[in-house]
């Protein structure tokens, strides 16, 4: 039997990534599956009366040794995978969907749920018991318990179908994206780039043992190169490159993937009732319906596109007046708002840059945290790693008391999705009286530290830090009785809140006093930049929401309505794009070959929820800041009532306890200078 299916003997019972050997993987599923089908037997062979002791609470804590292998084997295939990990996942994940299927179709233990969940009003159960139970009976009738045994087969086919193309389509845009490199040889061809992105571009080169630079469809590579480069032609190429990603006739094409992932789900809604899979899906989310998601997505836009409008004109006008370029196409919109906006803020992100040094970055989020929460983070040398680049930190409270275990792991390598996430390697939970402390995650692609250089970000990537250390937070505080409820285990359209709260500190002086500090001369940095950032975060911030409701409509057309007659990917999305289009379209392109987040993520009829999320943030940041950004008492009930209480209770009942009344819009639209 592999380390991993014992309990770890190691610190906090974290990972013990330096025994893993990847062939213990499949073993360790087979070994793993096989005991948590023996916890079902188990209480589907009970012969007392079904109770919520014996049937939803045991059901609770059953398959945990597969979650904490689950979580190992997945959180590396993202930020540590290679085509043998590739290949367990393929054959992995149709085994982990019919053990899904097993369970939620196991008429046995349907009928103790069912049996509690009919007497649930005399049961006297905490607000966090009944949640379970009607999450669990939902569940199952969700996954099909209801259905006839013909229909409950077909359904573990579709799961099954649905499981290895999702791989697959992500595993296309992950070949995709490192099969491009542009290979520049001509030192003028790297005219406007910034120091850092021509250094890093070289040492990638010396790297494969070529000459001259090499810039990839890697974000910290891609963006400073569509952001400063003046090579309007080589801005295009790349462009092109990474818009056609998956959309090209070659092995790796996600047309056929996409079309068979929005039919399989399409069907498997109407198996169970559904008239969508959007229908099915966002009956489980605080935006309940998808007229409702439409409705909030068509009022933003109602607000946002004559901004846009203007916007779109004044940048045009600009790059005519600056390169007699009469056309912006989608290659000129990142260069010529960056030089637009240095125009009008002087502003610009290298001359940011030195005062965030990735280091000081994150010891400034601690301090946040810890202002507001009491968190103490601590590097320590005894926790194993999954990589050299990875740290590891102890979080306790100021009585301390232990937290969490961190994770942190900020660099772009071969076999390493990108992007940014937070995830976990163990959920919090109580068992036995003992609360269990969770071990989180955060994933990012900075730039590495150079020969003569730290890791210096741009305020961008400052806000993602904040970002996912915001979910990190939700994850660490967790404070409930039932794994499944923990942390991030809450509707889907409310998990972006804390993330989203975060980033709201990276703007505020007495914040950015703690941390923003020039990397060779430790000034702080000066409160006109400051100054500068709060006036230009609204800076095109019409064309930044007509952009990100585009994407959550295209979500909405392809799973809110019947995808059946659709052939033609690119012709389908030319028409969901028709309300928010701006730039002219590039035949070469599409976005949903590689919308990972909706085809291999979780934000399938979900990609409203940034937007949705960021009403809540605004909404509640505009509390603390009327009562003091590091205010104790706010500070409290925002951990008291979000952070700490998961998915325990309704997110609208969470939220009215901490903020006293619903949300309004209105302070996203002042905060975004739309009002």
């Amino acid at each position: 039997m592999s380390a991993l299916n014992n309990p770890f003997n190691t610190v906090h019972g974290t990972a013990p990534f330096t025994q893993i050997k990847t062939e213990d993987y499949i073993p360790a599923f087979k070994k793993a599956i096989q005991d948590t089908k023996a916890e079902i037997d188990t209480i589907t062979a009970n012969v007392a009366t079904p109770t919520f002791e014996n049937t939803l609470e045991a059901l609770a804590y059953s398959g945990m040794e597969l979650d904490v292998l689950s979580n190992i084997f997945f959180n590396l295939n993202s930020a540590e995978t290679n085509d043998e990990m590739q290949k367990i996942a393929q054959e992995v994940a149709p085994m982990l969907s019919a053990l899904g299927n097993d369970i939620s179709l196991n008429e046995e233990l349907f009928k103790r749920v069912k049996a509690v969940y009919e007497q649930k009003e005399t049961l006297n159960l905490t607000i966090e018991q009944e949640t379970l139970l009607t999450k669990n009976y939902k569940s199952f009738v969700r996954n099909g318990a209801l259905l006839s045994e013909d229909k409950k087969e077909r359904l573990r086919a579709i799961d099954a179908e649905l499981s290895t193309t999702a791989l697959k389509f992500g595993e296309n845009v992950l070949a995709e994206t490192h099969k491009y490199q542009l290979h520049i040889t001509e030192e003028k061809d790297l005219a406007g780039l910034p120091e850092g992105a021509i250094e890093e571009a070289r040492a990638l080169a010396e790297q494969e043992g070529k000459e001259g630079w090499i810039f990839t469809l890697d974000y910290p590579s891609y963006i400073p190169f569509m952001t400063y480069a003046d090579n309007r032609e080589l801005r295009k190429e790349m462009a092109i490159a990474s818009g056609k990603k998956a959309f090209q006739d070659n092995e790796h094409n996600n047309e056929a993937n996409v079309l068979k992932i929005v039919n399989l789900r399409h069907e498997r809604a109407n198996l169970l009732g559904y008239a969508t899979h959007a229908h099915f899906v966002l009956e489980e989310r605080m935006a309940q319906s998808p007229d409702k998601v439409n409705a909030f997505l068509e009022e933003l836009l109602a607000k946002a596109k004559p901004a846009a409008d203007k916007e779109f004109a004044e940048l045009t006008a600009f790059a005519q007046k600056t390169d007699k370029v009469d056309v912006l196409e989608k290659w000129d919109g990142s260069y010529y708002s960056e030089k637009l906006k240095q125009e009008r803020f002087s502003l610009d992100d290298e001359l940011l840059k030195p005062y965030f040094q990735l280091e000081n970055v994150l010891d400034g989020a601690y301090q946040v945290a810890n202002k507001l929460y009491g968190l103490v983070f601590t590097e320590v040398q005894t926790i194993e790693k999954y990589h050299a680049d990875v740290r590891t930190f102890e979080v306790t409270n100021e009585q301390g008391d232990f937290i969490a275990v961190f994770y942190t792991d900020f660099f772009p390598r071969k076999g390493k999705r990108n992007g940014a996430w937070m995830t976990s390697f163990k959920n919090q939970y109580i068992k036995d009286g003992i609360n269990e402390r969770p071990h989180i995650s955060i994933v990012c692609n900075f730039t590495k530290p150079t020969a003569t250089k730290p890791s210096l970000l741009t305020f961008n990537e400052v806000t993602t830090l904040f970002h996912e250390f915001g979910h990190a937070l939700h994850g660490m505080l967790a404070n409930t009785t039932y794994p499944s409820l923990s942390g991030t285990n809450v509707y889907w359209d409310f998990v972006e809140l804390p993330s989203q709260v975060m980033e709201n500190w990276c703007y505020e002086k007495e914040a950015l006093e703690l941390f923003a500090k020039h990397y060779q001369t430790g000034e702080t940095i000066p409160m006109e930049l400051v100054e500068k950032i709060k006036e230009s975060a609204s800076f095109l911030e019409g064309i930044a929401t007509v952009r990100q409701l585009s994407f959550g409509l295209l979500d909405m057309g392809w799973h809110g309505q019947d995808p059946t007659a659709i052939t033609s990917l690119k012709d389908f999305e030319t028409k969901q794009f028709a309300s928010t289009q701006q730039y002219p379209d590039v035949k070469e392109n599409a976005m949903s070959t590689s919308f990972s987040h909706i085809f291999q993520g979780g934000y399938s009829s979900g990609y409203y929820s940034y937007k949705w999320a960021e009403v809540l943030d605004a909404d509640a940041f505009a509390y603390f800041k009327d009562n003091g950004i590091f205010n104790k008492e706010v500070a409290t009930k925002f951990k008291d009532y979000v952070l700490s209480q998961g998915g325990t209770d309704h997110p609208m009942t969470l939220y009215k306890k901490f903020r006293g009344q619903e949300p309004t819009p209105d302070a996203l639209l002042k905060r975004a200078g739309l009002l």
